[in-house]
């Protein structure tokens, strides 16, 4: 795989990346830009021992906006499939 690697800073520690493009640079800079945002947060309103608690209520919260997102696609999906079939059955209906 071709590519550069760049150096993303979480919650203090760089992790060395090899990335193939661009904007997979820019996607990882700003996921990471995420994640302290949020450790920041997190840091700011709850009591934590040490960076991995913070980590921890991060990736959940993270992980819930993933399920939520699935949830709310696969509500929609069904959705339009309902209405495709509402609106076949009316063709049909308006047709007779």
């Amino acid at each position: 795989m071709k590519g550069q690697h760049i150096s993303v800073i979480v919650a203090d520690r760089p992790y060395r990346l090899k990335v193939s493009s661009e904007t997979e640079e820019i996607e990882f800079r700003r996921a990471g830009e995420l994640i302290n945002e949020k450790i920041k947060e997190y840091a700011n309103h709850f009591a934590f021992r040490d960076k991995q608690d913070l980590l921890a209520m991060v990736v959940l919260q993270f992980a819930v906006d993933v399920v939520r997102s699935e949830e709310s696609l696969n509500y929609q999906q069904n959705l339009g499939e309902k209405l495709s079939d509402l609106e076949k059955m009316l063709d049909d209906y308006l047709k007779k």
